[in-house]
């Protein structure tokens, strides 16, 4: 039986990430991510040839090929080889539409940690809010109250990198409705947004800042203060 191209994908990554396996490095890497998830010790300057191998021997014929082979490589079981999952999802830009939040949504669910959902929040899903805002907005809009904290982080986040098309009413809004809360990764992306969001628009950010400094916390605050530290009032 002819294998189908996910497949020969998925056989294609896990003989080359074998290949360069580094037995010293693998528990290394799984101990800096605090990750259950096994690694082969593959490093990202290793990982970058066999993502372009893929890319250019695996192309997807159609939008359902597409999420296949993503998700047949996602569902591997080494944590590199997730990335190649990203990575080969980020390189098709014509099949990163509307009708591809669901498949992104499952990889931030079940990827459930920063590295992932980082990399999902601030590629995939900025491009679809920046190229496509009518038909994204209205689903991530319900991210944000989502009780998922992944989901809400990429609401928080996906607008990293969009400059001066970030939209500043929903990026100041996301901010305050989840200032309250205590999580760590909540709190860090509240000020990453305002941080990245300050280099484009420093007056506006230092006046979001200003008006709501005793709601954020204080991580939040140092964060998204860090480079306008000139405009923003102090806490105390």
């Amino acid at each position: 039986m002819v294998s189908s191209k996910s497949d020969q994908a998925c056989e294609f990554v896990r003989q080359a990430l074998g290949e360069q396996a580094d037995p010293t490095k693998a528990p290394q890497m799984q101990a800096y991510m605090k990750t259950d998830l096994p690694f082969y010790g593959v490093q990202k300057a290793g990982r970058v040839p066999i993502l372009r191998q893929v890319v250019k021997d695996f192309p997807p014929d159609s939008a359902t090929g597409y999420e296949k082979t993503v998700l047949a490589l996602w569902n591997l079981s080494h944590r590199e080889e997730k990335y190649i999952a990203l990575g080969y999802a980020r390189r098709f830009k014509e099949r990163i539409t509307p009708d591809r939040l669901p498949l992104y949504r499952k990889l931030i669910v079940s990827g459930a940690w920063w590295d992932f959902v980082d990399e999902v929040a601030t590629k995939l899903i900025r491009h679809l809010v920046i190229e496509f805002p009518g038909a994204t907005w209205p689903v991530v809009d319900t991210w944000i109250d989502e009780s998922d904290m992944w989901l809400r982080r990429t609401a928080l986040i996906c607008q990293v990198g969009a400059k001066d098309v970030t939209d500043s009413a929903r990026l100041f809004g996301f901010a305050i409705r989840t200032a309250h809360e205590k999580e760590f990764f909540i709190r860090k992306a509240i000020g990453w947004a305002l941080r990245e969001y300050s280099k484009t628009n420093p007056e506006a950010v230092a006046g979001f800042i200003n008006a709501n400094a005793l709601q954020l916390s204080g991580l939040s605050f140092r964060e998204g203060s860090k480079h306008i530290k000139d405009l923003v009032n102090p806490r105390d």
